[in-house]
């Protein structure tokens, strides 16, 4: 249970925080909209450098010393946002951000893959909603009477104090060898992936920020926090689906339904179809990260998490990228792109489960 706890911290310190925290801060900073995809990409970049880190070396994913290295690193960049107010430290400071949640969430997740069953991975994966919910309800009570930079040094304490209970993690031992004749699996499980990347980061990036858009208030932040209380349990149960359904089936059931999240506050701003939105967003995420590794485990590739959260931050680069030009008629088009990309996804799901090798 110590070691369930450790791993859920890490994911909880290294994604719900130290990656997702931008999202209700952004509107409390007053950036224009290309300034915070900036932000979002210099992030995504951090990120791809860190999971191909982990695919170039890969004993980085069995490394203690490059955990906590990560954990430290991720808390003094939160802390320092508010010290150098200037948009080239912001940028330095997002992109190492980046690097460290990489190798955080890439170790955690080899631990998570290799010593538990598909239930408890999925409860340790869930640490990351707890960590978004945490610090969404930070940043819903600084808005009152804090200011940004208050939010981001609350994030750094909640980030380090995860981080303590986290700091006894064993990475997972070395993985087993590949399985031959899979690769056409694997293949449209990247595609699958990565298409999830660009979709997801979208909204992940700008939900906030277009619900405050239609919805001045307290309404964006507070449907940040129902995103991480529907993300705690969302890993979990649709591992515990995995029981029944084919992993592929799933997958493409959580695409389809978080395709329709996101595009919800496209065509209403109204608070239901607000809470709907991050609720839908916030329960299909992390099982569809969840289960994308179980089939990438499941296929027996080798290094199969750092190659598919490789693709998955190509994914992220190019998801704020492609929707920045889009941002000049504010973030409903960037949202109804996210949902498209996102429907693709589910698209390369079905594709994935023509003859899989096994229910599972």
């Amino acid at each position: 249970m110590g070691r369930l706890l450790a791993a859920a911290s890490a994911l909880a310190a290294g994604m719900g925080v130290g990656r997702f925290v931008f999202t209700p801060i952004l509107p409390m900073m007053g950036l224009s909209p290309h300034l915070g995809a900036a932000l979002a990409t210099a992030n995504y970049v951090g990120y791809l450098v860190g999971a191909a880190a982990g695919i170039a070396v890969p004993a980085l994913t069995r490394s203690r010393p490059a955990l906590r290295a990560s954990l430290v690193t991720l808390v003094a960049t939160l802390a320092l946002m508010p010290v150098f107010p200037y948009a080239g430290a912001w940028l330095v400071l997002r992109l190492v951000a980046g690097v460290a949640s990489a190798v955080v969430f890439v170790v955690a997740a080899q631990a998570v893959l290799a010593d538990f069953r598909a239930h408890l991975a999925g409860w340790a994966f869930g640490g990351i909603g707890l960590g978004i919910a945490l610090s969404g309800v930070l940043v819903l009570v600084l808005r009152s009477w804090g200011s940004w930079g208050s939010a981001w040094f609350a994030a750094a304490v909640l980030a380090a104090v995860f981080s303590a209970l986290s700091w006894s993690l064993t990475p997972g031992s070395r993985p087993a060898a590949a399985a031959t004749g899979r690769s056409r699996w694997f293949v449209a499980l990247v595609v699958c992936h990565t298409l999830e990347g660009i979709g997801y980061i979208i909204a992940g990036t700008f939900l906030v920020a277009a619900i405050d858009e239609r919805a001045p208030g307290a309404l964006g932040a507070g449907a940040w926090v129902l995103v991480g209380v529907a993300a705690l349990p969302s890993a979990a149960w649709w591992a515990h689906l995995g029981r029944t359904w084919s992993r592929p089936t799933l997958l493409l059931a959580v695409l389809t339904a978080q395709a329709i999240g996101i595009a919800l506050p496209v065509f209403s701003g109204s608070a239901f179809a607000a809470l709907l939105s991050a609720a839908l967003f916030g329960g299909t995420f992390l099982g569809a990260v969840t289960l994308a590794l179980a089939v990438g485990n499941h296929l027996r590739v080798a290094h199969s998490a750092a190659v598919l959260t490789t693709g998955y931050a190509v994914g992220q680069i190019a998801g704020p990228l492609l929707v920045t030009p889009l941002l000049n008629d504010g973030y409903a088009p960037a949202l109804l792109t996210g949902s498209l990309i996102v429907a693709a996804g589910a698209a390369a799901a079905a594709v994935l489960r023509h003859r899989y090798p096994g229910l599972t």
